[in-house]
């Protein structure tokens, strides 16, 4: 015990300074931080993009393998262990986690970009439509859920099972054995650590923009930096406040709550929108996505053009929930004990990919619908250079768009401060040696400089900055999560062995 102490107060301080000394170049020295990561991102997608394409694949097999394997009957925890929330609960949570504000944010504004700028093909078109849902099931589907369902089986195995700290060095335990407890270990923890304080500040960040926005389309409060910055205090005090309920309370509470009114939105704009074309869409798009998965999984276009649109959407996108897949699947295992693993691969995978197309069917669909039928390119263009405004901009041209536009905004503030809320508390755990109900103080501290970072980098417009930080920071990430498979793979048949041979070794 006194050793996994020492780990955590040291992990916690040196990601603390590094945090701080990231928070001044970002903020004294914005430009030159903008070139060094930006050098580093543009190179690690040119030269490395494959990579991203490649892990990301082996992510979705790797675990629709685990679904249909013998390892499916394996229950996170010991045999007589069962779920600490149920179903209903646990699916709003990891979703929440996992995706958010995210879908709100893009549900609209991505399948009208890529109408206006399809990967190929002409733009404004019958075929420019299908192919801009066809991309935004993609990108939001199998792929982002397959890398949390591996890393966050992962971590649960581990913590669970074999009885290590919840740790994201603790899922590397096979093949490192003690050296996880040693300096490799706290390296591991340490990039954890460094990749989701950064990645959610640049979402808070992105969150106010969105919040701001959406106050000033529905109550015509000033969409400016003051404003912003405001919103980023007032949720700061909602989380600190939720974060000292715990899980059962405040997270569970929040999660519940916007996955209710998420279900009212998707209802109400399913009825009064074109509902047939939704349904339609919903079917066609998944026909289409089924049937070019593998080819969109490998597109790079070694020859002619279009590798930019690539790399701006597809390996940004990979490299963005690589970057995120420590908090989020920190979080999942911290929610999921009791669980089997077959249980576990259709919650995280399957559900969420199926919640979340037909989310995009019910926006995307009914917002190309809008446009092709307006006949508007206007209206395309102002959605997809306007993004947090989008889903305010289409609501305006539904019935009862006043209250679809209040849900709107009220699903928006609530995702924002469960994310908060999430990364908070994963970065307490990882802070104390992997403990399970970290402290409150390490908690509002994480919280504190999470909202003072992206406060302070709005003010300085460095949170594009920040943004492109923490995504380069995915590339050492991908070959950590590759490794991670074949330790889960290599404790899961240590685990098989244990239990056939009746007795349970577990490492303290």
């Amino acid at each position: 015990m006194a050793r996994k102490s020492q780990t955590g107060n040291s992990v916690f301080i040196i990601s603390v300074l590094l945090t701080l000394i990231f928070i001044i170049w970002g903020v004294f020295f914005t430009d030159n931080l903008a070139y060094v990561t930006g050098n580093i991102y543009n190179g690690s997608i040119d030269y490395l993009g494959w990579l991203y394409l490649g892990a990301t694949l082996f992510f979705v097999v790797f675990s629709i393998f685990l679904l249909f394997s013998k390892y499916g009957n394996i229950r996170l925890g010991k045999k007589t262990d069962r779920p600490d929330f149920n179903t209903a609960s646990w699916l709003a949570m990891l979703f929440g986690a996992g995706m958010g504000v995210g879908i709100v944010y893009w549900a609209v504004a991505e399948p009208v970009t890529h109408f206006t700028n399809p990967p190929y093909g002409e733009a404004y078109t019958i075929e420019a439509a299908n192919t801009a849902m066809k991309f935004t099931f993609f990108h939001w589907g199998l792929d982002p859920w397959a890398i949390y369902t591996m890393v966050g089986l992962a971590l649960a195995f581990f913590q669970y099972n074999k009885r290590l700290p919840a740790a994201v060095s603790s899922a590397f335990y096979p093949i490192l054995g003690d050296k996880v407890f040693g300096p490799i270990g706290k390296t591991i923890d340490i990039l954890s650590i460094f990749a989701t304080v950064f990645g959610i500040a640049t979402s808070l960040g992105l969150g106010a923009m969105q919040v701001t926005a959406g106050m000033h389309h529905i109550f015509g409060i000033p969409n400016e930096l003051f404003v912003q910055l405001i919103v980023i205090a007032v949720a700061t005090v909602i989380f600190i406040i939720s974060i000292n309920t715990g899980l059962e309370r405040g997270i569970q509470y929040l999660s519940n709550a916007a996955m209710i009114l998420s279900f009212v939105i998707m209802l109400v704009v399913l009825v009064v929108g074109p509902t047939l074309t939704i349904i339609k869409v919903f079917f066609n798009t998944t026909g289409l996505y089924v049937s070019d998965f593998i080819q969109m999984s490998l597109r790079l276009i070694p020859f002619g053009e279009g590798a930019e649109w690539i790399a701006s959407w597809t390996l940004f996108y990979w490299a963005w929930w690589i970057a995120w897949a420590p908090f989020v699947g920190m979080f999942i295992a911290r929610v999921s004990k009791g669980r089997t693993i077959r249980e576990f691969v259709i919650g995280v995978l399957i559900v969420p990919t199926l919640g979340t197309c037909l989310w995009m069917s019910i926006f995307g669909g009914s917002a190309l619908e809008l446009v092709q039928a307006a006949g508007n390119e206007g209206l395309a263009v102002f959605i997809s250079e306007n993004v947090s405004l989008s889903i305010f901009t289409f609501f305006e041209h539904l019935p009862f768009s006043s209250l679809l536009s209040i849900l709107g905004f009220a699903v928006v503030a609530i995702y924002y401060v469960t994310v908060a809320d999430t990364a908070t508390f994963v970065l307490g755990m990882l802070s104390e040696g992997g403990t399970l109900n970290p402290s409150t103080k390490i908690k509002v501290t994480w919280g504190i400089i999470q909202s003072a970072l992206a406060a302070v980098l709005l003010l300085a417009g460095g949170l594009e900055v920040l943004q492109t930080a923490s995504i380069a920071a995915a590339l050492p990430f991908t070959i950590i999560l590759i490794i991670m498979c074949f330790s889960l793979l290599k404790g899961l048949k240590s685990e098989v062995e244990v239990q056939r041979g009746g007795k349970r070794i577990t490492r303290l």
